[in-house]
C-alpha cells in the first residue's frame, strides 16, 4: 500500500492523493439545518412534493460526514501526539507521483512549471525511511508496555527494562529515539509539502502544447460588424450617455474603480437576472455566495493568496480575503463532506462581487472597464462524478456559447495551450469577443472561461461521493465556468450595438429585464 498521508500547510498543489477511509456507517447521515442534528437518509420520505428549487434542497442539506474518531498512523503517516502545529490538510498520494515520474515530468515541463520533481521524490523516499523506522520503535515500544503488564518478578523487570531502552549505541531510549525519529518525520513532511505545492494537476492529452498564441480555435460564430461612422469605445459612450463616473471612483476607492449610473445599473441586473433566467432553466441552483472567506479556502482552491503578484486581496491581521470570483466560496459549501452518489452532478449559478488586485496588469486592455478591481459577475460551478466531467465540460462550454449568441455577440471559442493554463485546470476553454472599441476587427478580447479541474480542488477541499456499489468513497470532480462577467458584457454590448446618433440598442433578451427599454438614448445637458 503506498504512502496515504495528511499534510497541512499553506498552497499545495498536487496530482494524486489518496482517500481517507471514513466508517461506512456515517455516509448514512446527514446533516439536518432544522434540527441541527445527523438525520438517518433512511428517514427522509422517498415521495415528496418538489420544493421550487429542488436541487437546493437536496444540495445544501448534504453537509460534512463527521469522522469521530482520528485517522490512524497509517492514513496520516505523521507523527501523532504534540508535535507539529494543525494546519488544513491533503491526502497526497506521493507513491502515484513516484510511480508515474515520467508522465508528471513531462506534465511539468509542457506547462513551463517550476516544480522539482527529483527534489520531492528525494524528499518522499527520505520519509519513507523515516516513518518505517518510527514504525519500528512504535512496535516496539507497544511490546515493552506489553510485557510490562505481565506477571515479572522486580530483578527480571528491571534487567528487561535496561535491555530494551539501553538499545541504541547513541545511549538513548527507546522513548527518546521514538520522540526523535517523530520530529524528523514532521519536518520531512513539513518540507515534502512545501516542494509538491508547485506541482499542477495533470493536462487533458488534446490540449495543445506551448504559450498563449498555440491555442487552438475550436469555433467562431458571427462577424465584425461593418460601421458607416466613426466607432465610439465605451469610455466615450458612457460619458455621453452618464452611464459611469470613474472620476468620482477615483477619488473615493482609487484606480480601477467606478461608479454605475441611470442606465448602466439597469443593464447590470438585467444581465444578471437574465443569465440566471437562462442557466436555472439548465438546471442550475442560483446562490449568492459570501464575499469575504478564510484564505485557507482560497488556497484549497488553487489561488495564491499572499506574494508579489497575487490577485487577492487579503484582509489585514486576519485570515480572510476577499473573492476573486465565486468559484472559491462555492467550492467550500460541500467541504470536507462525503456525498450521495444519487445528489450528483450538483450544478450551481452564483451571483457575487469580484476583488482583484490586477497585479502587473498593463495595456491597451487595462482602460475603462476591462479591468478593474470590483466587478459583479454570475458563476457556473459543477460537482459530478468523474467519469462525467469531460461532458460536463462541454455543457459549459455550450451554455456560454449560447448565451452570447442570444445576445448577437461576435466571438470565437478557444481550446487553451499548455502553458495557459492555472495550475489546478486540466483543460480549460476561453471565449473571446470582438470589441470594436478595444482594438482593430482581427483583435478579440476574453469574456469568459470554462475549467475542468478534475480532482485537483476537491482533494485539496474533501469533497467526496460514496457511489452506490461501493463501500470506498471518492473524490467528484470540479469545473467552473464565467455565465456573465457583467463590465466585459457591457463593453461588448455598448460597443457593438451603437448607432450613429450616439444611442445603444439593447438586445432583445434583455428588454424584458429593463422594463421593456428598447435603447438608451444620449443626455442632452442644457447650460
Amino acid at each position: 500500500m503506498g504512502l496515504h498521508s495528511y499534510f497541512g500547510g499553506a498552497t499545495i498543489q498536487t496530482l494524486k492523493m489518496a482517500a481517507v477511509p471514513a466508517s461506512a456507517s456515517y455516509s448514512r447521515f446527514v446533516f439536518s439545518p432544522i434540527s441541527r442534528n445527523l438525520v438517518a437518509l433512511d428517514s427522509f420520505p422517498r415521495h415528496s412534493p418538489s420544493p421550487p428549487f429542488p436541487l437546493l434542497a437536496r444540495a445544501l442539506s448534504m453537509a460534512a460526514a463527521v469522522q469521530t474518531t482520528p485517522p490512524s498512523s497509517e492514513d496520516i503517516g505523521t507523527a501523532t501526539g504534540s508535535v507539529g502545529k494543525p494546519q488544513w490538510k491533503a491526502a497526497i498520494d506521493f507513491k502515484w507521483i513516484r510511480d508515474n515520474r515520467e508522465a508528471v515530468a513531462e506534465n511539468i515541463r509542457k506547462r513551463k512549471s517550476k516544480a522539482s520533481l527529483e527534489l520531492v521524490l528525494e524528499l518522499y523516499e527520505k520519509m519513507l525511511a523515516v516513518q518505517k523506522e518510527v514504525e519500528r520503535l512504535r512496535g516496539e515500544r507497544n511490546a515493552v508496555a506489553n510485557m510490562m503488564k505481565g506477571k515479572l518478578e522486580p530483578s527480571e523487570r528491571q534487567k528487561f527494562i535496561e535491555k530494551v531502552l539501553n538499545h541504541s549505541a547513541s545511549g538513548k531510549n527507546l522513548k527518546e529515539a521514538l520522540a526523535s525519529f517523530e520530529e524528523d518525520l514532521v519536518k520531512l513532511s513539513d518540507e515534502l509539502q512545501q516542494e509538491a505545492q508547485s506541482i499542477p494537476n495533470m493536462t487533458h492529452p488534446d490540449v495543445p502544447i506551448g504559450g498563449e498564441d498555440s491555442s487552438a480555435v475550436r469555433k467562431k460564430v458571427g462577424s465584425p460588424r461593418e460601421f458607416s461612422f466613426s466607432v465610439k469605445d465605451h469610455l466615450q459612450l458612457g460619458k455621453e450617455l452618464d452611464l459611469f463616473d470613474f472620476d468620482a471612483a477615483a477619488e473615493v476607492s482609487g484606480s480601477k474603480f467606478y461608479y454605475l449610473k441611470n442606465e448602466a445599473v439597469l443593464l447590470e441586473m438585467a444581465l444578471v437576472n437574465w443569465t440566471l433566467s437562462q442557466v436555472m432553466q439548465k438546471g442550475f441552483t442560483p446562490l449568492i455566495t459570501p464575499e469575504i472567506v478564510r484564505s485557507s479556502i482560497v488556497e484549497k482552491c488553487g489561488f495564491q493568496p499572499r506574494g508579489d503578484n497575487t490577485q487577492v486581496y487579503s484582509i489585514e491581521g486576519s485570515d480572510q480575503c476577499l473573492i476573486g470570483t465565486a468559484e472559491i466560496p462555492v467550492g467550500g459549501v460541500h467541504m470536507d463532506s462525503i456525498l450521495a452518489e444519487t445528489v450528483l452532478p450538483l450544478k450551481y449559478a452564483a451571483f457575487s462581487h469580484c476583488f482583484r488586485t490586477e497585479a502587473g496588469a498593463a495595456g491597451l486592455a487595462t482602460r475603462g472597464l476591462y479591468r478593474v478591481h470590483q466587478f459583479s459577475k454570475v458563476e457556473m460551478f459543477v460537482l459530478c462524478r468523474p467519469d462525467e466531467s469531460d461532458t460536463y465540460h462541454e455543457e459549459l462550454i455550450t451554455i456560454e456559447e449560447d448565451l452570447f449568441s442570444s445576445l448577437g455577440l461576435h466571438y470565437k471559442t478557444l481550446d487553451m495551450a499548455s502553458e495557459d493554463l492555472g495550475a489546478p485546470a486540466y483543460r480549460k476553454f476561453d471565449v473571446e469577443a470582438w470589441m470594436p472599441g478595444l482594438g482593430r476587427v482581427h483583435i478579440s478580447w476574453q469574456i469568459s472561461s470554462a475549467s475542468n479541474c478534475t480532482d485537483y480542488q476537491s482533494r485539496r477541499l474533501g469533497i467526496r461521493y460514496r457511489p452506490a456499489e461501493l463501500a470506498a468513497s471518492k473524490f467528484v470532480h470540479t469545473l467552473n465556468a464565467t455565465a456573465c462577467a457583467v463590465p466585459r458584457m457591457m463593453i461588448c454590448l455598448l460597443e457593438n450595438n451603437q448607432q450613429e446618433d450616439g444611442s445603444v440598442i439593447i438586445p432583445e433578451p434583455l428588454r424584458p429585464f429593463m422594463g421593456g427599454m428598447e435603447v438608451l438614448l444620449a443626455k442632452h445637458h442644457t447650460g
